[in-house]
C-alpha cells in the first residue's frame, strides 16, 4: 500500500471519530437556536469586536442562566464566521476554524475525549493546506484518535501543532475563531476542567495565528472555578448575563430582550398565519403580555409557541388564551416551571404525563418510545407514545419511530429534579423513576 493511500485511510478513521452531531449546523441539531434578524443586535456586536481583534488570543466567555439564549448566540457567531473568509483572495478558507456543541443527550457530545478530533478535522476541511500534516500527526501516533488518551497529548498534537503550521499561512489576515457551546453538559467536571485548561495553554503559546475560542455556558462554580485559574484568567474576556460594554449595558436578560422576544413572538405568530388564515393576529398588547411571561428568557418564549402552534388537536386560540393567562408575578427563573405546570395541566392525564417526562429526562442515553414503555412495563409503560405527543412542545417526537425522543432544552431536567419545582397538585407526582 502506498503512502498516499495509508494517509487516505487515516483522513477516513479521522473522518469516522469526529463527532458530526457536534458541529454547529448539524442536522441532528434541527431546529437550529439561531438569533432573529435585528435580535441581540448590541450583544453580537460586542462578541464580534473581541472576534476581530487581530493582535491577542483570547477565551471569550458568555455565561448565564438556562433558557437566555446562549446557544442561540453561539450559533449564530459561528454562522457569521463560517461565512467570512480569512483573506479576501481565498475562495475556500473561512475564519471558522471549528465548532463542538456539547450535549449530554448524546454519549459522545457529553465528553471531552472526541473534541480535538472533531475540531481538527474540521479545521483541516477549512485549512486543505494542512491536511497531510494532521493524517501524518495521527499516522505517528494513532493513539490520538482513542477518546481515552490524555486531553493535553491531543490538544498538543491535533490541535496546537495544526495551528502552528497556519501561522505562516495566516500572518496579516483575520483572526480565526472557534465556538463552544454549551461547556457545562460536558459531564465529568475533571474532564471539563482539563479541556479549558489545555485551551488556554494552547492559546498562550506565541507561535500561534491569532486566535479566539467563544465558550458559552450556565454560570457553574466548578467552570467559575478553572476561569479563575491564572494560566486562564488572563485569557478571558467575560460576557456575563450582564456587563459593561462601550455601547452601554450588554445584557442577556436585560430589558431590552422584551423588544427581542416581542420580534421572536410576531416573527412565530405570522407563521403561524401561513398555516391557519383564520387565526387572528395577537394586538400588540398581547405581545407585551406574553413577552413579560417569558421573564426575558428565550426558552420560555419558544416553549410558549411550540405550545400554541405544534399542536393539530387543539384550536391555537386556545392555547394562546391558555398562555395569557399565565401570571407575571412570578420569581425570576421560575417562569418556564410555571409553563412546564401549564403544560402538564393540558394532559388527559397529568400525573402520568409527569411521570414520563421525568423518565425521559432522566435517561442517561435517549431511547425511543417503544423501549421507553418495554422499560416501564405493561402497566406504568402503556399509551406512553399518546402522553408523550400531548408533551411536544417540550420534547422532540422523531417521525421515525426508531429513533430516540429528547428533551428540548435542559431546563426540563432542572424541572422534574426536584418534586417542588412542579406545583401542580401533589397526587400528579406521585410516581417517579428511582
Amino acid at each position: 500500500m502506498s503512502d498516499d493511500q495509508v494517509l487516505e485511510g487515516i483522513w477516513a478513521k479521522l473522518s469516522e471519530v469526529a463527532v458530526k452531531g457536534a458541529q454547529y449546523n448539524s442536522p441532528e441539531r434541527h431546529p437550529h437556536p439561531k438569533c432573529l434578524q435585528g435580535t441581540r443586535v448590541d450583544l453580537l456586536k460586542y462578541i464580534h469586536g473581541f472576534l476581530d481583534d487581530t493582535e491577542k488570543n483570547q477565551l471569550v466567555w458568555l455565561h448565564g442562566t438556562a433558557g437566555v439564549g446562549k446557544s442561540a448566540v453561539a450559533f449564530t457567531v459561528a454562522e457569521r464566521m463560517r461565512g467570512l473568509k480569512v483573506t479576501e483572495q481565498t475562495k475556500v478558507e473561512k475564519r471558522l476554524g471549528g465548532t463542538f456543541f456539547f450535549s449530554r443527550e448524546k454519549t459522545e457530545r457529553r465528553t471531552a475525549g472526541f473534541f480535538f478530533a472533531t475540531v481538527v478535522y474540521q479545521l483541516a476541511t477549512n485549512f486543505p493546506s494542512i491536511r497531510k500534516d494532521v493524517k501524518r500527526i495521527i499516522r505517528d501516533n494513532p493513539a490520538l484518535l482513542d477518546p481515552n488518551t490524555p486531553l493535553c497529548d491531543q490538544m498538543e498534537a491535533l490541535f496546537l501543532k495544526p495551528l502552528r503550521l497556519l501561522r505562516l499561512r495566516l500572518c496579516g489576515c483575520s483572526s480565526l475563531s472557534f465556538v463552544v457551546d454549551a461547556l457545562d453538559e460536558c459531564t465529568s467536571e475533571p474532564e471539563l476542567t482539563d479541556l479549558i485548561l489545555s485551551l488556554a495553554r494552547a492559546l498562550r503559546d506565541p507561535d500561534l495565528p491569532v486566535t479566539h475560542i467563544l465558550l458559552t455556558s450556565r454560570s457553574e462554580s466548578h467552570i467559575n472555578k478553572v476561569m479563575q485559574n491564572e494560566e486562564v484568567r488572563s485569557l478571558v474576556r467575560e460576557i456575563p448575563v450582564r456587563t459593561s460594554g462601550e455601547g452601554g449595558i450588554i445584557s442577556l436578560d436585560g430589558a431590552d430582550v422584551d423588544s427581542d422576544i416581542c420580534t421572536f413572538l410576531r416573527h412565530s405568530f405570522k407563521e403561524l398565519e401561513s398555516r391557519h388564515p383564520d387565526f387572528p393576529q395577537p394586538s400588540v398588547d398581547d405581545l407585551a403580555k406574553l413577552a413579560s411571561r417569558a421573564g426575558r428568557r428565550f426558552i420560555v418564549a419558544s416553549t410558549m409557541m411550540k405550545f400554541i402552534i405544534d399542536d393539530e388537536d387543539n384550536d391555537p386560540r386556545d392555547r394562546l388564551q391558555l398562555m395569557l393567562e399565565l401570571t407575571s408575578e412570578l420569581l425570576p427563573g421560575t417562569e418556564v416551571y410555571k409553563l412546564y405546570d401549564c403544560i402538564l395541566s393540558t394532559c388527559a392525564n397529568p400525573k402520568r404525563a409527569y411521570m414520563h417526562l421525568s423518565i425521559v429526562a432522566a435517561l442517561a442515553d435517549p431511547l425511543p418510545i417503544s423501549q421507553i414503555s418495554s422499560l416501564l412495563g405493561p402497566g406504568l409503560g402503556r399509551d406512553v407514545q399518546t402522553t408523550l405527543i400531548q408533551l411536544r412542545s417540550v420534547i422532540d417526537i422523531p417521525t421515525n419511530t426508531s429513533l430516540p425522543v429528547n428533551i428540548y432544552h435542559s431546563s426540563i431536567r432542572d424541572y422534574v429534579s426536584k418534586p417542588s419545582n412542579c406545583s401542580l397538585p401533589e397526587r400528579f407526582k406521585k410516581v417517579r423513576p428511582s
